[in-house]
């Protein structure tokens, strides 16, 4: 089978040729094999970051299972222009990162926001950084105009071609809904302080994402499937608050999905255990990933394969930093035996890591993980 094949018989719930396999490269493995500082593909689009994550999975021969990082944004998506118009201006430009600083003219003068972008040569990109974490000066005392950046096309047709790129190293989904709401301290804080105004936001993501969906599913070239996740679902929302805010439009989104035959698919990286039980327990969610085991998440995948493996493809689940980047080959070799043993007995599961995998992740071992599924992955 191809990848393509493989990854379409799981989700169709028949048996493939062997356990699909897929470690989460979804951004610092395929910006290090272009060998160009990371701002050229963050900040310049050169390649964008989506296309350099096909690439990656062509080099190392993975089931690729694109889960949202495909951008599409139909043009009735797009921002009204009101308000002042911003511009973004370079404000700091070393060896080791370029940092960014969006302004707008009132008057006589530049008003400057509130935060910087930095790209850094090594690593992916950190947005929305204050100025005294950045140690730069809220107004920049100089400046230079931000050029060079590539235009990318976010639109349908553009969708289009990324299919055409992946071929049939694996399936390109496209994200609808996240399973977050509240995203940082602030936000838990106005949760709280303002309870009203996040029930309609619980009630608008209900119709946004119906009407996305819609969109999506009257595209001449559709994705095969739609992402509905968002990493650290269980991190600043409690269960309740996720059951309140967050999950009615996901409920909506899936069951949507499922009447029209479209696989759905959550990433939610740290504690991920109780977010298994009700999407197994409460919707006809398809895949669920990247099931992180202590300390970063909570999950236990041979139990997790025992209460729900009939119900819900399970994803993941070997630890990114003691075996992927620390462990020698062997060590890869054994977690990907034992993760199969644990979750691969009659279907219904993908060999992958607990969340992305470092930057300096050796290749070897990330190919001795596809080799493992390729040979010792077989069903009987």
């Amino acid at each position: 089978m191809t990848s393509r094949e493989r990854l379409l018989a799981l989700l169709r719930g028949d048996i493939p040729d062997c356990v699909p396999v897929m470690p989460d490269t979804s951004n610092m493995i395929p910006a290090r094999l272009t060998g160009k500082p990371f701002w050229d593909l963050y900040l310049y689009n050169d390649p964008p970051i989506w296309e350099a994550y096909i690439d990656c999975a062509r080099h190392f021969d993975v089931d690729a299972l694109m889960d949202g990082y495909a951008p599409l944004v139909f043009p009735e998506e797009h921002p009204a222009h009101d308000g002042p118009q911003w511009e973004r201006f370079i404000v700091q430009r070393t060896p080791e990162r370029i940092v960014t600083q969006a302004s707008y003219r009132e008057g006589g003068r530049r008003v400057w926001a509130k935060h910087v972008d930095i790209y850094r040569v090594a690593d992916p990109p950190v947005h929305g950084v204050s100025h005294r974490v950045a140690r730069l000066p809220e107004e920049p005392e100089s400046w230079e105009p931000l050029e060079g950046v590539k235009p990318v096309d976010l639109g349908p047709e553009n969708f289009r071609r990324l299919r055409r790129l992946m071929g049939d190293q694996g399936l390109v989904g496209v994200f609808v809904i996240s399973s977050c709401v509240l995203g940082n301290e602030q936000m838990v804080y106005d949760y709280y302080d303002n309870p009203a105004k996040y029930e309609q936001i619980a009630e608008t993501r209900i119709e946004y994402g119906e009407q996305r969906f819609r969109r999506i599913m009257a595209m001449e070239d559709r994705p095969d499937f739609v992402a509905v996740g968002g990493s650290g679902t269980l991190i600043w929302q409690t269960v309740e608050v996720f059951r309140k805010i967050a999950l009615p439009a996901l409920k909506h989104v899936i069951s949507l999905a499922h009447e029209a035959g479209m696989p759905t698919h959550i990433h939610s990286c740290g504690p991920e255990k109780e977010l298994v039980t009700i999407m197994a327990e409460e919707t006809e969610l398809t895949v669920i990933d990247p099931l992180e085991a202590p300390p970063m998440g909570d999950c236990d995948l041979a139990q997790l394969k025992r209460l729900y493996g009939d119900r819900i493809i399970l994803k993941g689940n070997l630890h990114t930093t003691d075996v992927m980047l620390r462990g020698s080959v062997d060590d890869v070799i054994a977690a990907s035996k034992q993760a199969i043993d644990d979750a691969g007995g009659g279907g219904g599961f993908i060999l992958s890591t607990g969340d992305q995998c470092g930057r300096d992740t050796p290749d070897d071992n990330l190919r001795a993980m596809v080799e493992t599924a390729r040979t010792y992955g077989r069903y009987g």
